[in-house]
């Protein structure tokens, strides 16, 4: 998907449709047909540059991408030895061909194997001098040899791989030292190229390392998403180099064996016991390279770099790059998909349970996609059977229990009734399990739904007066309505008049008569 990121980038940078459609291995036509949807599309290049890789293909595509044609992959993979084949006696292109249809039935007819084929003859054409323009490109290799340091600790000798790159018109190389020629190492150091060069040139040529290129190809080779992802964000470009074809960076090549001689053999005496030391050591030696005069020129690497080439490299990023993964994983019935490498369960809104979205994340950052739109964003979390739940997404139901809180059932019932209001902070003022409560508000605010309001709050009244705070009371007294006489007022009923009332005298008496 990236690669309409690299189309639009080269499109800004007023590269010919010939151009775009050499350096992405795509027909001019499909070139034609995406400048035409951008042109219609109503945000500008820059905003599409800016939009993530899911997003952005919801701009273009609507349906699943086509696949690719078997048929032609596996010709292509017997073209060099259908070369060597011919160049032998009685040996022609039919005869090829029959042999080929045994092993493809359903391969090419004999006039598509006889075009490819010759396609392929043609295409052979021998080397040429290239002319480089400055600031265009940048090559990048990984040295055969290795250098080493020794841990302080343990006395362990560690090899590490070292990676170089050069600028073709000024020659100016780069070098350092890394654990591995893993993804995340290969880009580190690519970054600290960069920013060491302080600009970005508009193409990067990699070898076909699995950290740039998943698939190697002539024609089309699959670029590393990763590679893509950095490539974007310092808004370059990404075209490797051909499989097997090491003249296409023959300078880097040359940079390597001039490492060699200059870096490796100078260093050869010296022990290091930690890398940051030996990658210090390496900076010295390569900047002693790029100072040194060069061989039938006027000039040394660096003074041709620093006069004709660095302020035409295009501006560094502000921000630093972060290495995104990506994965695509099915939201689970509790709402929340599952990061296997981080062991975390981070949540999506409800209504995509059951379906399948796009997870990319960073080391800070985690971000769910479906259908072309961002559903949520998480902050990455280490922490392991963990939850990363935001409100918004549970339902009303789970959302309801996860709010409840003694101010919840207040604030609630204080709209409801003062009445209600008043009993609900009494309930809470006994010495409770809070889920008991919980429950006896729920109960008590569908009562007050169902009942008459008048009724309720005398019942509520009632429950007050006799100190029962508790729901079955104020449901008996509506069920077998008593809240209609609760707040009527006692009338005094007189005694009968008889003789056996002694009166106040008889009490003031000081003696008793019986």
């Amino acid at each position: 998907m990236s690669q309409i990121k690299q189309l639009l980038q080269l499109h800004q940078q007023g590269k010919g449709i010939k151009f775009i459609a050499r350096s992405l291995a795509i027909s001019k036509n499909t070139v034609k047909a995406y400048l035409a949807r951008t042109a219609a599309l109503p945000e500008s290049i820059p905003l599409l540059l800016a939009l993530e890789d899911p997003v952005l293909e919801a701009r273009y595509h609507a349906g699943n991408p086509a696949y690719k044609d078997e048929r032609f992959e596996f010709l292509k993979s017997h073209f060099d030895y259908y070369t060597q084949q011919l160049k032998l006696v009685g040996v022609n292109r039919r005869l090829l061909w029959q042999e080929y249809r045994q092993q493809r039935p359903q391969g090419y007819s004999y006039t598509q194997f006889c075009f490819h084929l010759s396609q392929h003859l043609l295409a052979r054409k021998p080397s040429m001098v290239l002319q480089h323009q400055p600031a265009e490109k940048l090559f990048i290799d990984f040295a055969g040899k290795k250098l080493c340091y020794t841990d302080a600790a343990t006395g362990e000798v560690i090899d590490c791989h070292v990676f170089a790159a050069c600028l073709p018109y000024s020659d100016y190389s780069f070098a350092m030292a890394v654990r591995s020629q893993s993804i995340s190492d290969f880009l580190y150091a690519l970054g600290c190229c960069l920013h060491e060069l302080g600009g970005v040139p508009q193409v990067l040529v990699p070898d076909n390392l699995k950290a740039a290129v998943t698939k190697a190809s002539r024609y089309e080779p699959d670029i590393n998403r990763s590679m893509e992802d950095f490539a974007n964000h310092y808004r370059t470009t990404v075209v490797p180099a051909r499989a097997r074809k090491p003249k296409d960076k023959a300078l880097v090549e040359n940079q390597v064996k001039l490492l060699y001689t200059r870096v490796y053999a100078r260093l050869r005496n010296r022990q290091f016991f930690d890398l940051p030391s030996l990658n210090q050591a390496i900076a010295e030696k390569v900047k002693e390279h790029n100072q040194t005069r060069m061989q039938q020129k006027p000039w040394s690497r660096e003074e041709r770099f620093l006069s004709t080439e660095k302020h035409l490299l295009s501006p560094l990023p502000r921000q630093t790059f972060e290495l995104k993964h990506y994965r695509e994983l099915k939201v689970a019935q509790n709402n929340h998909v599952y990061l296997s490498e981080d062991k975390h369960y981070y949540s999506v809104p409800y209504s995509h349970i059951g379906t399948r979205v796009k997870l990319i994340y960073t080391r800070s950052l985690v971000r769910v996609y479906s259908k072309g739109e961002q559903i949520a964003v998480h902050a990455r979390s280490c922490q392991p059977s963990g939850y990363s739940t935001s409100k918004e997404h549970l339902c009303s139901h789970h959302r309801h229990y996860l709010e409840r809180s003694p101010e919840y059932y207040l604030e609630k019932a204080g709209k409801k009734s003062a009445v209600l209001c008043q009993f609900i902070e009494l309930l809470f003022g006994q010495k409770r399990y809070p889920e008991q409560v919980y429950r006896t508000c729920d109960g008590l605010l569908r009562l007050q739904s169902k009942a008459a309001p008048e009724d309720f709050d005398r019942a509520c009244r009632l429950a007050i007066e006799c100190q029962s705070y508790s729901y079955r009371f104020v449901r008996n007294v509506l069920e077998n309505k008593m809240a209609s006489h609760a707040g009527e007022p006692k009338q005094d009923t007189p005694l009968p008049v008889h003789q056996n009332i002694r009166g106040r005298d008889y009490y003031a008496q000081t003696t008793i008569h019986f």
